[in-house]
């Protein structure tokens, strides 16, 4: 790659600004960022603000959320747009926007940005002649390629243009922070970006081939300048834990430097660095971009091609503490955000039958692939989504899905990045590896597989030699490492895994207390993943569910109340639980209604038979009756029914003739206006008049706060939580 290359360093280049139109950078860079919104609505009137970013199509305006601005902080005015991979300051923005360069044309940018600011030319300086032996800017024509380097947050660092002119290949850098033609110092590795979240690099020789790489769903890197790249002056920094593979070109220079690469990218904290041994019978410079354009499969090219180790470790990757205090570099990209799975990890969906497991994961995995938000979880890009369910037929899943109620913005963006499998019956053992490996293979060509969803963990659970069920911790556990990720880690070891599994019933005080021992096999599985997520009914008889999270790699979000309306699954919150549910709410409202008037009218009635009830006596007597319920239901209604002062209670039995109430603190229910025959009466027919009949009066409540059984002060005055405090 060095024969006919001529690096380029114009630092001493003129000024070729004209003379009375000079902006002075720092006054147009403080007025644009002073006036971003302003600005940004001027260039992208498509664009709009979110949160502290602000967004659009691309640099052309188009409408979208490509290209995202910042708006605020440490970064205010920086831009990137991550269908491009391109970024920068609010200089390359505006240039970017306005069709023009500030490589080539900066003082041109200069002017328009001055001329819509209205600023005033800076006094004009003197321009001194060109010196000798330096190639002036506009004698090759223009660039034939353009890289951008940036940081791993996508900060634009450097460009460097490609030149093709009769003399060979020439390169020119432009260092973006000093604002002129030259390498950055240190010079910074290609598509930093991509290596964050990534555990394994292909590092190559020149931008070209890294992104033949990049295309074909490989992690890959050059040095500025490729072969001909200073290890001393390059920051191998980003690779750092790295596993690191080195492609080198097919000639004498790339081997060389393959192995003075090599030696620094060890040096510098690499996890393990391998150089490739090219076959013979290759072409003179042959390297990775040629591989791919003669249609080769590279992943498998390169793992069968010798390797030679210049750091193996076999052992865990061991960082020192003074590195963890010290290292300030950005962490990698959530797959779903906010850390609810993070590149390569494990993510468990659990929840009992019929709870809507399916019809869950498939809204928010649609709208994952297409780039959305789903109920606060976010994906910073569309993902490319492989799901493997074992469920559902064709023809069903066909119907679930164009049930969902989905715009055509959504179905163009998600449609192309997910595959589903219909139901099949497979276990996933050697030959079912071999088998969903293929299609997995055929999906990552079209674009890298990011999240391998299976559903559900027992319709292809295998369990290894054993041969037992997920119920087994050992069983479980081979199944997690030898299946599961090894299948991911053929494919894309930064891929994230989401396993949905049911779960058993468990009662109301465990669901409080851990709910996420409702896994089956539940001590291997949880000790394993990285997140959990759990969705149940915390109340059969409403149409609620509760989401709940458990995370390894950060804070869990607080569980979320959730609601399918209208085909759609919502959150919903006190403001927005009556806008959402309100048909049914009333409907509850008005059983609860019915169920109080029914329990009074009984009491009533009874009493007046002569028959009176303690709480549970009341729910044994009237169980699976007058549409009340269980006794477990009728208890809690009677519970609910004291607490508001509907009902009450009476201790002074032997004032009725009745005996005392056996194994009860409350004591027998009374309501108001409830009656009594005489002790002494043998015929219990009522005349109009009730004469000698008792009226029972309470003489204890309900303590809503503590719950305690307090006595009244006034048994002539019934109160109801509904207009004043209870009591007497």
């Amino acid at each position: 790659m060095t024969d006919n290359i001529t690096w380029l360093d114009f630092n001493d280049a003129p000024d070729q600004t004209p003379e009375n139109e000079i902006i002075d950078t720092e006054e147009a860079r403080t007025a644009l960022l002073e006036r971003l919104p302003e600005v940004l609505k001027h260039l992208f009137p498509a664009g709009k603000r979110l949160g502290n970013t602000f967004v659009v199509g691309d640099l052309q305006g188009h409408p979208g959320k490509s290209l995202t601005v910042n708006l605020e902080g440490s970064r205010h005015g920086l831009w990137y747009d991550f269908a491009t991979s391109e970024g920068g300051d609010v200089f390359s923005l505006w240039a970017g926007a306005r069709g023009m360069d500030t490589a080539s044309c900066f003082p041109e940018v200069l002017c328009d940005i001055g001329a819509w600011l209205n600023l005033q030319p800076a006094k004009a300086r003197t321009i001194s002649a060109p010196k000798k032996n330096v190639c002036q800017l506009d004698t090759l024509g223009p660039p034939s390629c353009k890289w951008n380097y940036t940081d791993s947050d996508g900060g634009l660092i450097a460009c460097v243009y490609r030149y093709d002119t009769p003399s060979g290949k020439q390169y020119r850098p432009w260092d973006v922070k000093k604002r002129r033609n030259a390498a950055p110092s240190p010079r910074p590795l290609y598509n930093q970006t991509g290596l964050i979240a990534s555990a394994s690099v292909v590092l190559v020789e020149g931008e070209k081939a890294a992104d033949a790489l990049i295309h074909k769903g490989i992690v890959a890197t050059t040095a500025m300048n490729g072969a001909s790249a200073p290890v001393d002056k390059t920051d191998w920094r980003p690779l750092v834990g790295k596993n690191v593979t080195i492609w080198p070109d097919n000639d004498e220079a790339g081997k060389a430097y393959a192995q003075k690469a090599a030696k620094a990218i060890a040096e510098a904290g690499a996890r393990t660095v391998v150089v490739m041994s090219l076959p013979d019978g290759l072409p003179i410079k042959w390297d990775a971009a040629d591989a791919v354009a003669e249609g080769r499969d590279i992943k498998r090219f390169i793992l069968d091609s010798p390797m030679t180790a210049i750091k193996d470790r076999a052992g865990p990757p061991v960082q020192g503490l003074c590195t963890l205090f010290k290292d300030g570099s950005s962490m990698p990209l959530d797959l779903i955000e906010p850390r609810i799975l993070t590149p390569g990890g494990l993510l468990v969906f659990g929840g009992a039958a019929k709870v809507g497991k399916t019809d869950f994961l498939l809204n928010w995995l649609i709208q994952l692939a297409a780039g959305e938000p789903f109920l606060g979880m976010r994906p910073p890009r569309p993902l490319r989504i492989y799901y493997l369910q074992a469920e559902i037929d064709y023809h069903y899943l066909r119907e679930r899905v164009q049930g969902i109620p989905l715009s055509e913005e959504i179905k163009d963006k998600a449609g192309p990045n997910m595959s589903i499998t219909s139901r099949f019956k497979m276990t996933l053992n050697d030959n079912g590896m071999e088998c969903v490996r293929m299609g997995l293979e055929e999906f990552n060509a079209a674009g890298q597989m990011d999240l391998l969803v299976i559903d559900p963990i027992r319709n292809i659970f295998d369990g290894g030699p054993s041969g037992h069920s997920e119920n087994d911790n050992n069983s479980m556990m081979y199944f997690l490492q030898e299946r599961v990720e090894k299948l991911r880690d053929s494919i894309n070891p930064e891929a994230g895994i989401i396993l949905v599994h049911h779960t058993r019933k468990l009662a109301k005080q465990q669901v409080k207390e851990d709910p996420f021992l409702a896994f089956s096999g539940a001590g291997s599985l949880r000790g394993y993943y990285s997140s959990g997520l759990l969705l149940y009914r915390p109340d059969e008889e409403s149409n609620d569910r509760k989401l709940v999270f458990e995370l390894r790699n950060g804070s869990a979000p607080a569980t979320k109340t959730l609601c399918k309306s209208e085909g759609q699954w919502k959150e919903i919150t006190p403001v927005s639980e009556r806008l959402i549910q309100q048909d049914y709410g009333e409907k509850l409202d008005a059983e609860r209604g019915r169920k109080r008037d029914m329990i009074i009218q009984l009491l009533s009635d009874e009493a007046i038979a002569g028959r009176v009830y303690t709480n549970n006596q009341f729910a044994d007597a009237f169980e699976g009756e007058a549409g009340l319920g269980g006794h477990k239901t009728i208890r809690e209604r009677l519970s609910v029914l004291s607490t508001k002062g509907h009902i009450k209670f009476f201790k002074n039995s032997k004032d009725y003739g009745l005996p005392p109430a056996a194994r009860s603190k409350f004591g027998y229910i009374c309501v108001e206006g409830m009656i009594f025959p005489p002790p002494a009466s043998d015929n219990l027919k009522e005349d109009d008049a009730r004469q000698g009949w008792l009226h029972i009066k309470p003489t204890h409540y309900r303590c809503p706060q503590t719950g305690a059984v307090l006595p009244v002060e006034n048994p002539d005055v019934w109160v109801t939580r509904d207009g004043a405090e209870i009591g007497g």
